[in-house]
């Protein structure tokens, strides 16, 4: 099995960092401070192209989650309906500054309650064997 460190990010200009230590790459208006999750060329709160690149929060906070129990539409899936696993799918909000939807590393309903702690981490993307793309994993207690 091939190491999340050896593959590429599915798309360019999506995640900063290593693999031990990955950043998801946004953007902050130079006008009004609006981050935004992917970059964005312009604010979406007040249209300024005064944006620049802003490296976001590794942690955040579980806002809302599902389960995704059964296949989505192809595409963009693209395994088979007899090898689906159901996954788990919210959004964090991260350093108080943008909520980012995006795949949970835990699926057990049982396992998560919002608010709860959330890190970033990169796993295997969806029916691609040469990328990774980002997820959130429950935050190790220490």
């Amino acid at each position: 099995m091939t190491e999340v460190a050896e593959l590429e990010p599915v798309a360019a200009g999506l995640i900063a960092g290593t693999p031990a230590d990955p950043r998801l790459i946004g953007s902050r208006c130079g006008r009004c401070g609006t981050v935004a999750f992917p970059r964005q060329a312009s604010c979406q709160a007040c249209m300024s192209e005064d944006v620049a690149e802003h490296l976001l929060a590794r942690t955040g906070a579980l806002w809302t989650w599902t389960i995704q129990c059964f296949p989505p539409k192809s595409p963009p899936y693209a395994g088979r309906a007899d090898e689906f696993q159901p996954y788990g799918v919210g959004y964090v909000e991260l350093g108080g500054e943008v909520r980012v939807e995006g795949i949970l590393t835990e699926s057990d309903p049982e396992q998560l309650e919002i608010g709860m702690a959330m890190e970033l981490t990169l796993v295997p993307a969806p029916g691609r064997s040469d990328a990774v793309t980002f997820a959130f994993k429950p935050e190790a207690v220490q």
